[in-house]
């Protein structure tokens, strides 16, 4: 495929996906070692910046797609998900602090499918949100690199960011289960 400003957005976001299993790989085989913590780090920012240029790219240029609507928002939670999974057996993040988190994203998921489905709403990532993703992203940075004070705090910032921000997504959308209970009546 040629490489052109139309498909620019798209092909950052598959080459993010790309990425996930040579992030996975480095920690799988090298992660009790910093020098692989740090290259993962670096791997893992460069794959982050990639969710902010290809967003920023489609917007300047106003190109949209189906597929990008589609594998963008899945290549950041795979990306962030698979990172904090890699996280725990190397003891860099309690396995309760990171199964809220992909719980959330999970709920936070199903939730944004059921308001297409009922009503072709798509829901928009609000501040909270950007806010968890921000900081879900430099907790994983930090914790990686070993600065883990840094890492710890925005670990701790990103789960409470997860926690309101769930709330926040489901307690504005609340109608989409009204409307389904009342259709099945």
């Amino acid at each position: 495929m040629k490489l052109t400003k139309e498909n620019l957005p798209n092909n950052l976001t598959i080459a993010r996906i790309f990425a996930i299993p040579l992030f996975i790989l480095i920690l799988a085989l090298g992660g009790h070692s910093h020098v692989w913590q740090v290259i993962a780090a670096i791997l893992f920012a460069v794959a982050s910046a990639t969710d902010w240029l290809d967003g920023y790219l489609a917007r300047k240029w106003n190109i949209v797609s189906n597929f990008g609507k589609f594998a963008d928002p899945l290549a950041d939670k795979m990306l962030v998900m698979s990172a904090f999974i890699m996280l725990v057996p190397l003891k860099l993040a309690p396995a309760w602090v990171i199964a809220i988190i992909i719980c959330r994203e999970l709920a936070v998921t199903g939730l944004r499918l059921l308001l297409v489905e009922q009503g072709g709403v798509v829901m928009a990532a609000a501040l909270p949100g950007k806010i968890k993703t921000f900081t879900q992203m430099l907790s994983i940075i930090f914790l990686l690199l070993g600065w883990n004070l840094l890492g710890v705090i925005f670990l701790y910032i990103c789960l409470a960011a997860t926690i309101y921000s769930g709330y926040d997504y489901f307690a504005q959308n609340m109608s989409v289960f009204k409307d389904a209970d009342q259709s099945q009546q």
